[in-house]
């Protein structure tokens, strides 16, 4: 290895370090160089909302201001037993 670089752990993340390590019969150190592996490889500079668009879809209702009195139309739902 070329460069080193020291961090600070809390210790419920050395913990978690240390019990993954040793489920995966690996050193510390390459545990943590797998998951910054895939950290860096993996497509950070998306928004979340890109993650999950194809999932998103529209909803017809019927109400012109649903955005608006969303509350309104729930609770009236709630109560009415709809």
């Amino acid at each position: 290895m070329e460069h080193q670089l020291t961090l600070r752990l809390s210790a419920d993340l050395s913990e978690r370090l240390d019990l993954a390590a040793k489920r995966l019969a690996r050193k510390r150190s390459d545990v943590v160089r797998l998951a910054l592996e895939q950290f860096l490889s993996a497509q950070v500079e998306t928004r979340p909302i890109e993650q999950v668009r194809d999932l998103l879809g529209r909803v017809e209702s019927g109400l012109p201001d649903l955005g608006q009195r969303h509350r309104e139309y729930l609770i009236k739902r709630v109560r009415d037993g709809r």
